[in-house]
């Protein structure tokens, strides 16, 4: 392993990348902070590349990536990293929080060779967010300025993760990186579900509620053809070489997209999904509770997931868990 700087320090110091605030159009982080903790509102600035102006540019790259996907019928997967994978890929069981994700460390050293096959194909031509802002990077005051510090050895953050791709030769680019709330914030939008509008999309999760689902996009006047191939509820990370062929082998070929709720599995899952069907394949996770009405499965309403018009959905004390 490296003894050198930090990658991500590398990464802003030579200017490749800054951090910024989040500002997207008609989105209410506001009813979603006032029932959190006070801390969630660092998760509104995040890492942005020299290249791209604002997060509205983000929704559109990210828009134009998967209706180029689904019109070109190529390989498009997006998958999500937050405080779960970042403590997998640190071979601790901290992964294991709202869901069970592994049975042990034994069992994530094992998976490891799969996963980081994975990384480096999701790196090469699909959508890598991670979760990064100053709060799980070690940023924090000093005499008026902001300075990075490194965090415990050990310790499972944005920097520890992003210390594992550049060790395992990932590097993160201006073509595969996304801000993590920019995919709640577009599968959450009329965009994305007027392009499904019409299209065979196949949700890919332990449960489902196509009626709940088919009244989600109905509100935005879209009509796609929803059907359900699901996934064990656990252990999809450790166990998905064994799975793969079967639950591959339940995707209509038609499909025309992939929305994957799999917690730390959904790498592989979206990764080999994608490859597999040319399709875009994207990891929604707690999205895919709003739309089955199940937004107590994520312990309430998150960043970036609501409209204006829309308020609050959720009791308070929700957790602060991306």
């Amino acid at each position: 392993m490296r003894n050198d700087r930090e990658y991500l320090h590398e990464l802003l110091d030579g200017g490749e990348f800054r951090l910024s605030r989040l500002d997207l159009p008609d989105i209410d982080n506001e009813s979603v902070i006032r029932v959190n903790v006070p801390d969630i509102v660092e998760q509104e600035t995040c890492l942005f590349h020299r290249g791209v102006a604002d997060g509205s540019d983000y929704l559109g790259m990210l828009h134009r990536y998967v209706k180029a996907g689904m019109k070109e019928r190529r390989p498009a997967p997006v998958v999500r990293f937050a405080d779960g994978e970042y403590a997998f890929y640190q071979f601790t069981l901290g992964c294991n929080g709202l869901y069970r994700q592994v049975e042990s460390v034994a069992a994530i050293r094992r998976a490891m060779t799969l996963h980081i096959d994975a990384l480096r194909r999701l790196a090469a031509g699909g959508k890598m967010a991670p979760l990064i802002f100053p709060g799980n990077i070690g940023r924090e005051k000093k005499r008026g300025i902001l300075s990075l510090f490194r965090r415990s050895v050990g310790g499972a953050s944005a920097v520890s993760f992003l210390n594992f791709l550049q060790d395992n030769g990932i590097d993160l680019t201006a073509e595969n990186y996304l801000p993590f709330y920019v995919v709640y914030a577009y599968l959450t939008s009329e965009s994305f579900a007027r392009l499904v509008d019409g299209r065979k999309l196949c949700i890919l999760n332990a449960d489902c509620n196509p009626g709940a689902c088919r009244e989600w996009f109905s509100r935005f006047s879209s009509r796609p053809e929803i059907v359900f191939t699901e996934i064990p509820a656990e252990y999809v990370a450790t166990r998905w070489e064994a799975m793969r062929e079967g639950i591959l082998g339940l995707i209509p070929p038609d499909t025309d997209l992939c929305l994957a709720g799999a917690g730390v599995g959904a790498l592989p899952i979206c990764v080999d999904a994608a490859g597999r069907f040319s399709i875009p394949v994207l990891d929604a996770g707690h999205v895919l509770n709003m739309m089955n009405g199940r937004e107590d499965k994520s312990n309430g309403s998150r960043l970036y997931t609501l409209r204006k018009s829309q308020g609050v959905m959720s009791a308070p004390g929700v957790k602060a868990v991306p």
